[in-house]
């Protein structure tokens, strides 16, 4: 792009800008908040039902669990001597365990929504284009953290391989040999299957503001298309 169109784009957007402000300057807190509230409701929902389900992850390849880097440089070794099949059982098992997980975040994610304040909704509104998903991550993070942990711990138990992945890594991990997020297998798991889920929920936000309409809720299509 030239010095001259760039000129123009900026202008562009600093004329656009005074009436985004006065958009949502004219919108009612009541709106605000609601308009909000219904369009982050929905996106969770989105993506909960979407990821916990049945290959939510595993057959999702934005989303999908990969083996640590720990043993991931050690996966075509163990393919061409016939241990391939441990490392399908493993991965299988993460995805699963996440799976399995995901629907703890509903409930929090509705408690969430509920103690948002009117600061937290205009804040959200005219923030950038995840503002609502970074939202979900302070509020909820945490907490999902200490559902998930308990969830996925029992889903590897069954798998052999990761009780040795464990053993090892963590002994590898002393030597920095291993990264110390990789070092047990279950807390690895929980941190991708909570990347995985705002992820997910970062894309439904994305397509809400991009298309309000699409929404199906009135006061949410007031409120987005406001700041459009």
């Amino acid at each position: 792009m030239d010095t001259r169109r760039r000129g123009l784009v900026a202008a562009l957007m600093l004329a656009w800008m005074p009436f985004a402000r006065a958009n949502v300057a004219a919108l009612s807190n009541q709106d605000a908040v609601a308009g909000l509230k219904g369009a982050l409701e929905k996106g969770a929902r989105v993506a909960v039902d979407a990821l916990g389900k049945t290959d939510g992850f595993f057959g999702n390849q934005a989303v999908k669990i990969l083996l640590p880097e720990s043993i991931r440089k050690y996966e075509g070794l163990m393919r061409r001597i016939g241990m391939g099949k441990y490392a399908d059982e493993l991965i299988l098992t993460m995805n699963r365990a996440a799976e399995a997980a995901v629907p703890e975040a509903r409930q929090l994610f509705v408690e969430s929504v509920k103690k948002m304040s009117v600061q937290d909704a205009k804040g959200i509104l005219t923030g950038g284009q995840t503002a609502g998903t970074d939202y979900f991550k302070r509020s909820t993070a945490e907490p999902l953290r200490g559902r998930f942990l308990p969830i996925v711990k029992k889903a590897t138990a069954r798998v052999k391989l990761a009780e040795k992945y464990n053993q090892y890594a963590q002994q590898g991990a002393q030597f920095g040999l291993v990264k110390k997020e990789q070092a047990n297998l279950d807390e690895y798991v929980t941190q991708k299957a909570l990347d995985g889920l705002f992820h997910m929920v970062a894309e439904e936000e994305k397509k809400i503001r991009q298309d309000p309409v699409r929404a199906g809720s009135d006061i949410v299509k007031k409120v987005f298309s406001a700041i459009r």
